[in-house]
């Protein structure tokens, strides 16, 4: 399994239901595609909350924004499906 490529990151607050939701209904998608789930807490990362401030919770692959506030199930799984399962080969 190669490493790095398969992980969503969360830019999220403590105190952001909207956030905690989002991971909630990430984590099953993710683990059936196999990704991992990042969460980064924006408040503890200056530069972090200068660029996501009002848009948290930001749901990334990569450099990609799949969306944000709420979970879009169609872009995550579309995005999962351009990295096929690798063959157990």
């Amino acid at each position: 399994m190669s490493g790095g490529m398969r992980e969503f990151t969360v830019m999220s607050r403590e105190w952001c239901h909207l956030c905690h939701d989002l991971v909630a209904q990430l984590e099953p998608i993710a683990a059936e595609y196999g990704w991992s789930v990042k969460v980064v807490d924006v408040d503890q990362h200056p530069e972090l909350e200068a660029r996501w401030d009002e848009l948290v919770p930001v749901l990334l692959a990569g450099d990609v924004e799949l969306c944000h506030y709420h979970l879009d199930e169609l872009a995550v799984r579309a995005h999962c499906a351009g990295f096929p399962l690798e063959s157990s080969l």
